[in-house]
């Protein structure tokens, strides 16, 4: 029996040609970045996006109680860094489809098949992260923090130390988020069968509640608002890998 021709054949390029091409990719990639900062930059601008980003912690403030700044150049360069964030993730999906032209002809028919649905739902699972993050967590956070804190202490944290609080949580929330993506894989790719994930649940759970623990501020709030997720999009990681393994039943005259 002959083998099957092989689909790359005859796609290899030298290797100075790869060198172009990426570099090309990368600099499509910052223009898209770069224009949209630049559109961020004067609508709504670097200032409004802070005090968006801030506004959950400020409705939790006392009456008169604003954020501060301790360093001279904080003002000025911490609504640059959230306009530079917020450019890249409006960006991304030019990013990711740069990323996906060049390694794209390097990829088999089935490759590409699993590839495509798998960036795209991670670029979605972790935006729905860091959206869950900002819109639920951080309201029910900031109140719980607050209602512990005395009469006699006036509280105004730094806005410098309040962007990195909430990069980390962005992060933690967006990689929590990607559970299902990590389960999928690990069953398509036979690492693990669904039938070990499944007995693997009990000890996930666990896992998860160890990870919101560390990850998140000593509360029990931002604990279960992490773990509770997490072990929800365990079960619809299982979900997805059961209907994404399943095998399709042999006809017939496949069988005779």
């Amino acid at each position: 029996m002959a083998d099957e021709p092989d689909e790359l054949a005859g796609t290899e390029q030298p290797f100075v040609a790869h060198l172009i091409e990426l570099r090309d990719r990368l600099v499509r990639s910052l223009l898209a970045v770069g224009v949209v900062f630049a559109v961020l930059s004067f609508f709504p601008g670097p200032a409004a996006l802070y005090d968006l980003l801030a506004q959950p912690l400020v409705a939790q403030l006392p009456s008169g109680s604003h954020l501060i700044a301790t360093n001279v150049i904080s003002p000025f360069l911490v609504p640059l860094k959230i306009t530079l964030l917020l450019a890249f993730l409006i960006a991304l999906p030019v990013v990711l489809y740069q990323l996906w032209a060049f390694v794209a002809p390097g990829l088999y028919s089935h490759e590409k098949r699993l590839v495509v649905p798998l960036v795209v739902s991670s670029t979605v699972l972790f935006i729905g992260g860091v959206a869950f993050c900002y819109f639920f967590v951080f309201g029910r956070v900031f109140h719980f923090i607050q209602s512990f804190a005395p009469k006699s202490v006036n509280v105004a944290p730094d806005i410098e130390a309040y962007l990195g609080f909430v990069l980390t949580m962005f992060l933690a929330f967006g990689a929590t988020f990607e559970v299902p993506i990590v389960v999928v894989v690990l069953a398509r790719m036979g690492v693990v069968s669904v039938a070990k994930l499944r007995e693997f649940r009990r000890y996930f759970i666990i896992i998860a509640f160890i990870v919101a623990a560390v990850i998140t501020p000593p509360d029990m709030i931002s604990m279960l608002s992490l773990a509770i997720p997490m072990c929800f999009l365990y079960e619809v990681g299982l979900w997805a890998a059961a209907a994404t393994t399943r095998k399709p039943a042999e006809s017939p005259a496949e069988s005779s």
